[in-house]
C-alpha cells in the first residue's frame, strides 16, 4: 500500500489563476504587515481626523481605496474610475430623462467590459478547440474584482430601471463603489445597505464599540485566512498538483478534497470577516456573508448560508426574471438551473466552473421537487442523513471547482470511489490540528460575525490577548511567501 508523506514547507506565492502577476508587488492584502501595521492606521486616523467633515472624511476612503487598488497595478485604475464615472452619469441621465432604456446602457457597458477581460479568450478558444484549429490567446490580465464591482453597479442600475429614485452624488457613488474593504472580493453591497450609512457621523457615541467589536472580527477573519486556510492550502495544493501527473489514492484524495473543502470556506469567509469588520471600524455595516454553510441539510439551504450576497444576487437579478417558481416546477428547474449555470460560469473562465454550477443548479432543482413532495406527505430524510448527502456533494463539487480540467477531476472522485487503491498519507501535527480544528470550527464553533458582533463585550482586558494573537499573526506572516484569496481570481 503506497504511503505518502506531507509535511509542512514554505512553497511559492500562488499565482491569481488566469491573472499573470508581478513578481515583486503582491496584492495589498488583508492578511499583510504592510496592510495592517501601515495602511490601515493611516487610513483610520485620518478618517476620524476628518470625522467632523462629511466632504473630507469620504474623499479620504475614496483616495485610499484607489491606492489600495492601484497598489498591484495602476494600469487597472483608469477602468475601475472609468465605469464608475460612466456608470454615475448614466445613472444621473436617467434620473432627468426617466427613459427605462438608459441604465440597461450602463448594464451593457459593465457586462462588456467583463466579457472582454474575463470572457473573451475563453469563447475564442472554445470556438476553435471546437473546431479544431490552433488559436493564441489574447493573455487579457484580469483586472482584479471586476467581477464583483461590475456586478454592484448593475444591481443599482437594474434597481433604477425597476422604480428606484436614488440618484446619489457624485462622491456618494464613487465610495460605494470603491470602499476598499469589499472592493475586490465583495461582499456584494446594494447601494440601498450602504450609502445611506454616509451621512452618520463616525464619532457617534457608539464609536468605541465598532471598533472594538470590528477590530475583533478582523482578528477573527486574519486568524481563519492565515492559520486555518493558508496551512490547509499546503496540505491540498501538493495534491492536486500530483493528481495532474499520478493518480492519487483514497486517501491521498479524500484528504486533498476535505482539506480544500475547509480551506475555500475559511479563506473566503475569512475575507468576508476581514472586510465586515473593516467597514465596521468606519462606522459602516456591511451584509453578513456566511453563515455555517457545512451545517446545511440541503443545497438550497447550503445556499443560503454560502456567499449569501452572491446567492440574493443571483435570485433576484437572475433567477426571479427568468421567471421563478410562478410558472410551474418544469420552468423553475429550468430557471434555476440556468441560474447556476451563469453563476458558476461567473466564478472563473473554465467550463469546469460552468459544470459545477449546472451540479448545484440540478441538485437545487431536485431539492425543491423533493421539498414540494415531503410537503404533500412524501418521504423526508433523517436529518443526520440530509447533512451527511449534501456534504458529500458539496466536497465532490469543489473537487470539480479546484480542478482546472475535467480530467483531472474524474480522476480524483475515481480515487475519492476507491477506483485507485486505499494508500495511506502521512500527515504532520500541523496540519492534523489545522483538519480536525477547522471540521470543528466548521460543524461546531459559532458564526464568527454572531460571536463578534453579537456576544462578544468589549472589555478592556480583552486588548491583552488580542494584541499577542494580532502579534503572532503578524510574525507568522513576515515567515511566509504571501497567498493571495481564492476569490482574487473571481
Amino acid at each position: 500500500m503506497r504511503r505518502t508523506a506531507i509535511s509542512a514547507k514554505p512553497r511559492p506565492s500562488r499565482r491569481i489563476a488566469g491573472r499573470p502577476t508581478p513578481d515583486s508587488i503582491p496584492p495589498m492584502l488583508f492578511n499583510s504587515q504592510v496592510f495592517i501595521l501601515l495602511f490601515l492606521p493611516v487610513v483610520l486616523g485620518l478618517y476620524y481626523l476628518a470625522a467632523g467633515s462629511r466632504t473630507l472624511r469620504q474623499t479620504i476612503v475614496v483616495v485610499a481605496s484607489i491606492g489600495f487598488y492601484g497598489w498591484w497595478d495602476l494600469r487597472f485604475v483608469p477602468l475601475l474610475a472609468g465605469l464608475t464615472v460612466a456608470t454615475w452619469l448614466i445613472a444621473a441621465w436617467f434620473g432627468a430623462w426617466r427613459r427605462n432604456w438608459i441604465p440597461m446602457l450602463g448594464v451593457a457597458l459593465n457586462l462588456g467590459a467583463l466579457g472582454l477581460f474575463k470572457y473573451a479568450d475563453f469563447f475564442r478558444g472554445s470556438v476553435y478547440d471546437a473546431f479544431g484549429q490552433p488559436w493564441h490567446p489574447w493573455s487579457l490580465v484580469l483586472p482584479l474584482g471586476i467581477s464583483f464591482f461590475v456586478f454592484q453597479k448593475i444591481s443599482y442600475l437594474i434597481d433604477l430601471k425597476r422604480g428606484d429614485r436614488h440618484i446619489y452624488g457624485f462622491l456618494d457613488f464613487c465610495m460605494f463603489v470603491s470602499f476598499f474593504p469589499q472592493l475586490i472580493a465583495g461582499p456584494l453591497v446594494r447601494h440601498n445597505e450602504i450609502i445611506f450609512q454616509f451621512d452618520a457621523d463616525p464619532r457617534r457615541p457608539e464609536m468605541w464599540e465598532n471598533l472594538a467589536r470590528g477590530f475583533a472580527l478582523f482578528l477573527i477573519g486574519v486568524t481563519k485566512k492565515v492559520l486555518l486556510a493558508d496551512t490547509l492550502a499546503m496540505l491540498a495544493d501538493p495534491l492536486f498538483a500530483q493528481a495532474q501527473s499520478a493518480p492519487l489514492s483514497a486517501a491521498e484524495a479524500w484528504t486533498a478534497a476535505g482539506a480544500y473543502t475547509l480551506q475555500i470556506y475559511f479563506d473566503f469567509s475569512g475575507y468576508s470577516d476581514m472586510a465586515i469588520g473593516l467597514a465596521l471600524m468606519f462606522g459602516l455595516r456591511l451584509p453578513f456573508n456566511f453563515n455555517a454553510p457545512y451545517r446545511a441539510v440541503s443545497v438550497r439551504d447550503f445556499w443560503r448560508r454560502w456567499h449569501m450576497t452572491l446567492s440574493r444576487f443571483l435570485r433576484d437579478y437572475l433567477y426571479i426574471p427568468l421567471g421563478g417558481n410562478r410558472a410551474g416546477p418544469v420552468r423553475q428547474a429550468v430557471n434555476v438551473v440556468l441560474t447556476m449555470l451563469l453563476g458558476g460560469l461567473w466564478h472563473g473562465a473554465n467550463w469546469t466552473f460552468v459544470a459545477w454550477g449546472g451540479l448545484h443548479g440540478g441538485a437545487l432543482a431536485v431539492n425543491h421537487w423533493w421539498e414540494a413532495k415531503g410537503a404533500n406527505g412524501g418521504l423526508r430524510l433523517p436529518t443526520p442523513v440530509a447533512w451527511l448527502l449534501t456534504l458529500l456533494f458539496v466536497m465532490a463539487c469543489w473537487v470539480l471547482f479546484r480542478s482546472p480540467t475535467f480530467s483531472q477531476a474524474g480522476d480524483i472522485l475515481g480515487s475519492m470511489a476507491f477506483l485507485h487503491g486505499l494508500g495511506r498519507i502521512g500527515l504532520n501535527q500541523e496540519y492534523v490540528l489545522a483538519l480536525a480544528g477547522g471540521a470543528a470550527i466548521a460543524l461546531l464553533g459559532p458564526v464568527s460575525q454572531e460571536a463578534a458582533l453579537t456576544r462578544l463585550r468589549p472589555a478592556p482586558w480583552l486588548a491583552v490577548p488580542a494584541g499577542a494573537l494580532l502579534a503572532y499573526l503578524l510574525l507568522l506572516i513576515g515567515g511566509r511567501l504571501p497567498n493571495v484569496f481564492i476569490y482574487f481570481q473571481f
